[in-house]
Formats: C-alpha cells, sequence, structure tokens
C-alpha cells in the first residue's frame, strides 16, 4: 500500500513536470519582449509652460508624473513593499508563499479572489496582459514575470510600478498622486501620507481618501502597522501617523500662472500638428509667455472691467435661498458648492444684514463681516446709463440668503461685487519678433472660453486713424497739414441714404492741423483726409501692417475704424510703429519637446534688423517670401521687411506720443514716462473701446465691449474704459525698463509755424511752434524757418517740449 502511494504521488510530480514543461513550451515563445519596458512610453500628459518655465495648463485624461528611482523616498518604497510584496527583493518575481495563500482561500471559499501577485506579476499584468481572472491569464502571468526578473533589476521593476499603478482620481503613479491628493512633490510628504498612497493599488476606488476617508483611513493604518511589523518604522513614528487624521483633498495641477486662453491656443495648435497624441505623449510646450506681464494682465484686465460694472450699479443678487433658523455651515456650503470662484470674485451666502454692514458665508473661509463702504457703490442698476438713488444702508442692498460675490481688496477688507456682464480683452506683443508677452481672452476662461484676443472681431474706431495718418504722410502731406473740421454730408443716391457724420463732442473747431487731429481724434477731419488721399491708395498702404483689406469697407467710413479686426490683427499693426516700421509675424509658443528632452520645435521668428545699414528701398524687399521660407526651414535668421520709411514712422510716432502727452490718452501720463505713444478708440454708440499704445519694448491693446455688441453707456470712451487697463498693465510692463525713444532719422528738419494757420511764423511771433518736416517736402510757406541744427540725437519727447 506504500509503495502504491509512491508510485501514486510520483505519477502527479511527473505529470506536473510534463505539463509544466509543456505550458512553457506553448507559452514562453508568445510571451511579449521585455526589451519594450526599457524603453517603455507611459501616457504622459500636455504640458504648457511660460518662458519663466511656470506651469500654465496640462492636457491629458491620464494624470502622470513619472519619477526616477532616486527620486522616490525611502519610505514611500518601504510603504509600499510592506502593503504589497514584503518579500519583493527576495523571490524570483513570483512567490509561491503567496500563491499558495491564494490557493488555499480558493479551496476555502470556492472563489477565485485576487491574491498572489508580487509587484513584478502585477507590472506584467499592467503592461501586457488584461485584468480578467482566469487561469490562463495567471500561468501568462507567471511566466512573463520570470522574463521580466530575468532581464531587468529590482528597481527598474519597482520604478515601472511605480509610475504606472492608478491610484484614483485619474492619477496614475505616486508624482500624480501625491499633487493630486496633496498638491505637493512626492520628495514633500510625510510619513502617513507615503502610506495613505502605498493603500492605494488594492483598491483605489472604495479606499480613496476623497470619497471614502473612513475607508482610507482604515487602509493606511493597516500599512502603518505593516511598516511597523516590517521594523521600517519606529513604535514613535507608528503612534505618530495613525493619530493624523485624513488631509486628502482634491488638487487640480500646480497652475503657477494663470494664462488659459494661451493653452486653450496651444491645446488646439498641437492638437491639429500632432492628433490625439498630443495628450498622452508627454510633450512640454514652452510659450513666449512671461510670467510677470500675464499676472499684470490678468490683474489690469479683471480691475477694469470690475471698475467698468460698479460705474453702472448693481443688477441683485446671483441667487436667492431661504434660510432657515436650523441651518449651520454645512448647510450653508451645501448651497454654494454648485457656484464656482469666477475671476477672483468668490460666492458668498449672505448671512447677517444690519444698518451699516452684513456677513457673509464664503467656501473654505468662513463667515466675514463686509462693511457698508464695501457695497455703498452698489446703486441699483437701471440701464447703461440709468442708476437708482444710492444706498443709505446695507438693507437697501442685501437680504438674508443672497447669494453675492465678494472680493478681497489690498487692505483684506471683503468688498461686495458681481459677475460682470461685459467683457475685455488685452494682448501684448514684443515689438522686436513678435513674441506674445501676455495674452488674457477674457474676464474668466471657465465662465466663457471665447477668446476675444484672437476670435472677436470689432471695429477699433479712431484707433485706427493712425494708419490712416501714415498713409496722407506717405502720399505728402505733413502734419501740419491744414484740414477743416466742419460738417460734411455723404449721399448715396442708389441707396437714398445720407450720412452725416460726427466728431465725438458733436462740435466742429475749423481748419486745423494733422497732429492736433489726431491729438483730439477729430472724426470730420479724419473724413477729409481720407478723402483727399482715395480709398483705393489708403487701403493699399494700410496692406503694409499686415491687415487683410478685404476685410474692410472700401467707403470713407474706413476713416472712422469700421471694418472689423480682432485685437491680434490691431496689436501686429501697431507694433510696426513700435519697432521702427517692420512687419513681424506674432507668435506664442517657443519650444516643443518630447517626454525625453528632445527638441522637436523651435521657434525662429522674424527679427527686426534695426543696425542692417540699407537704403529704406532695399528695406522693404530685403527678404523675399521664398528665402524666408529657406531660411525659416533650414533655422536661419529669417529678418522683417521695413514698410514704412524712418521718417514717416518718426514723425506719426511724435503724433501719437502728443495723443499721450496732450490729447485722449492724457490718463497714462501717471506712468511718468516720455517714450509712449498710442490711440484711443471709440465706435458708435460706445460698443466697443480701446486703447492701443506702445514704446520700443512693448506694444499692448485692451479692448473691453459686450459680447451682444450692446452699448457700453455715456462716456464710457475707449480714454474712460480702456486706457485704465492698458495704463494698469504697462505700470507693470515697462516696470524696470529704460525710457528708449525713437532716434531721429536724418531726413527730417524743424520749422517754426503759425499753429492756427500752419504758414511761415513771424520772427517775433510768440506763438509759434516746431513742427518737423522731411527735409524734401517743406511748405513754401514756412521754408523760410527750417532748421536742421537740432542734435541728431534729439527724440521725439524732447521735440514735444516744443511743440
Amino acid at each position: 500500500m506504500l509503495r502504491l502511494s509512491f508510485y501514486f504521488l510520483l505519477a502527479i510530480l511527473l505529470l506536473g513536470i510534463v505539463s509544466t514543461l509543456g505550458l512553457a513550451w506553448f507559452i514562453v515563445p508568445q510571451l511579449p519582449d521585455i526589451e519594450t519596458l526599457k524603453d517603455v512610453r507611459m501616457q504622459v500628459p500636455l504640458r504648457v509652460y511660460s518662458a519663466d518655465h511656470s506651469l500654465i495648463a496640462e492636457f491629458g485624461e491620464q494624470r502622470r508624473i513619472p519619477v526616477t528611482r532616486e527620486e522616490i523616498p525611502e519610505k514611500m518604497v518601504q510603504a509600499i513593499l510592506a502593503s504589497e510584496d514584503d518579500r519583493f527583493y527576495e523571490h524570483p518575481g513570483v512567490d509561491w508563499q503567496g500563491i499558495l495563500r491564494a490557493a488555499f482561500q480558493l479551496v476555502k471559499t470556492g472563489e477565485k479572489t485576487q491574491g498572489g501577485s508580487t509587484i513584478t506579476m502585477q507590472v506584467a499584468r499592467n503592461f501586457f496582459l488584461s485584468r480578467e481572472k482566469t487561469y490562463l491569464r495567471k500561468v501568462n502571468e507567471i511566466f512573463l514575470s520570470f522574463k521580466i526578473e530575468r532581464e531587468l533589476s529590482k528597481d527598474e521593476i519597482l520604478t515601472l510600478y511605480l509610475n504606472k499603478i492608478y491610484l484614483g482620481q485619474r492619477a496614475y503613479g505616486i508624482g500624480a498622486a501625491a499633487q493630486v491628493y496633496y498638491g505637493l512633490q512626492i520628495n514633500e510628504l510625510s510619513l502617513s501620507q507615503f502610506a495613505m498612497l502605498a493603500g492605494l493599488p488594492k483598491a483605489p476606488s472604495t479606499t480613496n481618501p476623497v470619497s471614502n476617508p473612513e475607508r482610507a483611513l482604515k487602509r493606511r493604518n493597516y500599512v502603518l502597522l505593516r511598516m511597523l511589523e516590517e521594523d521600517y518604522i519606529t513604535e514613535d513614528e507608528y503612534k505618530e501617523a495613525i493619530a493624523i487624521p485624513v488631509s486628502a483633498s482634491l488638487h487640480s495641477s500646480l497652475v503657477e500662472i494663470e494664462a488659459p486662453y494661451v493653452a486653450e491656443m496651444v491645446r488646439q495648435q498641437l492638437l491639429e500638428e500632432y492628433g490625439e497624441e498630443a495628450y498622452t505623449s508627454g510633450l512640454t510646450v514652452t510659450t513666449t509667455i512671461r510670467d510677470r506681464n500675464q499676472l499684470a494682465a490678468n490683474n489690469a484686465l479683471r480691475k477694469g472691467v470690475l471698475a467698468y460694472d460698479e460705474r453702472h450699479g448693481y443688477r441683485g443678487p446671483e441667487h436667492h435661498f431661504d434660510l432657515s433658523d436650523e441651518m449651520d455651515e454645512s448647510s450653508w456650503k451645501e448651497l454654494l458648492e454648485s457656484f464656482p470662484v469666477l475671476g477672483a470674485l468668490y460666492p458668498a451666502l449672505v448671512t447677517e444684514v444690519g444698518e451699516q454692514s452684513a456677513s457673509a458665508f464664503l467656501l473654505n473661509i468662513g463667515k466675514v463681516d463686509i462693511p457698508f463702504t464695501g457695497m455703498i457703490w452698489a446703486r441699483k442698476y437701471v440701464s447703461e446709463n440709468v442708476m437708482g438713488p444710492e444706498p443709505k444702508k446695507a438693507g437697501d442692498i442685501l437680504k438674508i440668503g443672497d447669494v453675492i460675490r465678494l472680493i478681497e481688496d489690498g487692505n483684506g477688507q471683503w468688498r461686495l461685487s458681481q459677475l460682470p456682464d461685459v467683457e475685455a480683452g488685452l494682448v501684448s506683443f514684443r515689438p522686436s519678433d513678435g513674441a506674445t508677452l501676455a495674452l488674457v481672452g477674457g474676464f474668466d476662461f471657465l465662465r466663457s472660453k471665447f477668446n476675444r484676443v484672437t476670435q472677436a472681431y470689432r471695429q477699433p474706431g479712431s484707433g485706427f486713424k493712425p494708419f490712416i495718418y501714415s498713409a496722407a504722410l506717405d502720399a505728402g502731406m505733413t502734419a501740419a497739414t491744414i484740414i477743416n473740421d466742419a460738417p460734411v454730408v455723404f449721399e448715396d443716391r442708389e441707396l437714398d441714404e445720407t450720412w452725416r457724420p460726427e466728431n465725438y463732442s458733436h462740435k466742429t473747431y475749423g481748419p486745423t492741423r494733422l497732429r492736433v487731429a489726431l491729438t483730439h481724434s477729430r472724426n470730420l477731419v479724419s473724413i477729409r483726409l481720407l478723402h483727399s488721399i482715395g480709398v483705393p491708395y489708403a487701403l493699399d498702404y494700410i496692406s503694409r501692417f499686415g491687415f487683410d483689406v478685404n476685410r474692410l469697407p472700401k467707403n470713407l467710413s474706413l476713416a472712422l475704424g469700421s471694418g472689423a479686426l480682432t485685437p491680434w490683427q490691431l496689436a501686429r499693426g501697431y507694433a510696426v510703429f513700435a519697432n521702427g516700421g517692420y512687419l513681424i509675424e506674432p507668435y506664442f509658443i517657443d519650444q516643443i519637446e518630447s517626454q525625453d528632452g528632445e527638441l522637436l520645435f523651435k521657434a525662429n521668428p522674424i527679427l527686426v534688423c534695426s543696425d542692417c545699414e540699407e537704403s529704406p528701398a532695399e528695406s522693404v524687399a530685403k527678404v523675399a517670401p521664398s528665402e524666408e521660407e529657406n531660411n525659416a526651414e533650414q533655422g536661419q535668421p529669417v529678418y522683417a521687411k521695413r514698410v514704412i520709411d524712418p521718417e514717416t514712422l518718426w514723425i506719426m510716432n511724435s503724433m501719437t506720443q502728443d495723443v499721450i502727452q496732450h490729447g485722449t490718452g492724457r490718463r497714462a501720463l501717471v506712468l511718468g514716462r516720455k517714450d509712449l505713444s498710442g490711440k484711443t478708440g471709440t465706435t458708435n454708440d460706445q460698443r466697443d473701446a480701446w486703447f492701443s499704445g506702445f514704446n520700443s519694448d512693448v506694444v499692448a491693446v485692451t479692448w473691453i465691449g459686450f459680447d451682444k455688441f450692446q452699448p457700453l453707456g455715456n462716456s464710457e470712451t475707449g480714454a474712460r474704459a480702456a486706457l485704465p487697463i492698458w495704463v494698469e498693465y504697462m505700470a507693470t510692463a515697462l516696470k524696470g525698463l529704460p525710457e528708449r525713444p525713437m532716434e531721429r532719422p536724418p531726413g527730417l528738419v524743424f520749422a517754426r509755424i503759425d499753429p492756427v494757420t500752419g504758414n511761415l511764423a513771424s520772427p517775433e511771433s510768440t506763438d509759434a511752434i516746431f513742427e518737423v518736416f522731411r527735409s524734401g517736402n517743406v511748405p513754401e510757406e514756412v521754408s523760410g524757418n527750417v532748421s536742421t541744427d537740432i542734435d541728431q540725437e534729439t527724440t521725439a519727447p524732447a521735440i514735444q517740449d516744443l511743440f
């Protein structure tokens, strides 16, 4: 009987060996090549950075931050080993003790529950196999694990595992999980946080610290106990760690600079070029955005929009709830959860209203007080031109249960605000090469993804006049040319319509020099000016600034900016005035790198060659289109074409400087600089308000208006609504930059003229002013008073003092 039993066991053993060899013969040749793991390409999201390498955005379904073995803290490794595979560094890829435990569980319960899987087996499954619970998959997993262990080191296997595992909330790998749950880098976590992450691989949904903190706490404490049992931590460390409550909460990507409209522009461009792989291949995009400029642009735009909004009254609460006495802060929190923070405006629930103050509850902040001084602006909105009486007490404005918006001022006080109906846009370029320094496409991207800088075609109004005046100077007129500022009527016999344009002031001023007309934005002079040089000539000249003339009107309304342009296009046109007369191509992506750091793209912008010694004619034709394309492809410098001669440019800059020194742009004088030029723009019925301005280092365009094209209200001109945004931005953008007035070209002379007639001023005249002319374009009436003895280094601001 004993011999029979021996032969029976021997037969079973031999059968097992033969079966194993058979399985090996069948399965091993079909196993995947482990070399692929050495060059594995995990799904890493697209990341967009500023020029200062601050994160702007991250795109991709899987959030992953790959880490190397050296970057993984030892306590993180120990937590994973204690909870998932305590014999990882001992077994050959398969832990037979674990498999026996799983087999015993199968016999005991009759169910195929997951168990016995080592870290190596999980790597095999996650990279090569499905997650179905079948015997064949398990056999494949075992053989594949042996193969992985033969070809990769333990540390390589562990690193693959820690970067691949799913840890809930779209976080793949411990790097992403540290950021998602704690908003920290992996090396910044505490022991209890390491244990929390180590407890997630088994059941990332049911033991999730955000959705199920109680079960997550139990799992974390289990991991800590296992670390204690494995002598990874001391008794004191264990007791201290388990006493710490769950602190995990959802954190978005560590966005360091707010530029969502730029991020969306990048996303669209890369999606077009790389397809869906752009979201998973780990591309890193560095934009041209500068942190300081973008932060200033965000603040300036929101400040300007809210200032406009307050000037037109309070439209009432965003919502109203009937609050009961039984409600507490937890109830208030539930009421506010559907109201997101927008544009730094916090949703708040009014809980108390006194005579001269009110109290409100804010999510994640608690109860705050609102003094009456922080809401006194809130006269009732009736229309853009009409408001109700000034409130006398807080109860005239707020009621308990109102959902309102609050903003914190610079002194830590909370003020009443509201989500604005009006919108705005700001874009800023570096004139020398077209790099986008800042771009804000609206008040808040979460509320509206429509990019008003690149997608909104609006009438620029008087902001278009400098291009008309530049054409007139090129046609032979001068800054002293007299044009009559008088009523004019145009009749369209075909349409049986009559056009009677007016100045904004509804007044006329008679014979006016072009310089004065542009400084004070006289519409009637601009119309007569365009009529004089001819619309076809003007359109041909304007095309030099990069405008698509096919989108512009072919009539005299062109002089008043009736064509539709985007702020992006207008800023490109003004960059020509700023950089010395060259047409550049704005861009916003500086470079693109692969996940491995390989440079896939490097911008080769069109550069302004200010030091080149060449005649204007040579400069205009400096690089033919075919040469530009060839140079760009070869990475060679591509130089911009000159589109305005230096003399016209200098005169135009002196005239647009007058807009700031003496005209509609005087609010910009607070910047205390003399190298600034610009032009306000306001359209009919104040539907659009603009300011476009620049110096040699920065060009910026601001726009404000309603998406539905309704009027902004009386007196809401470019000078009042848009210019303050520009000033606020430029105060930061120009900080630390020295004044750089434009050098005067040699072909200009100065003459003393009568400011009223533009004619020669008598020697004894006390009202005479200096005007600048081309040396061959001085009117005979003033040629006797021509002077060229002003030093060649004299610049426009210095001449302004003579004007």
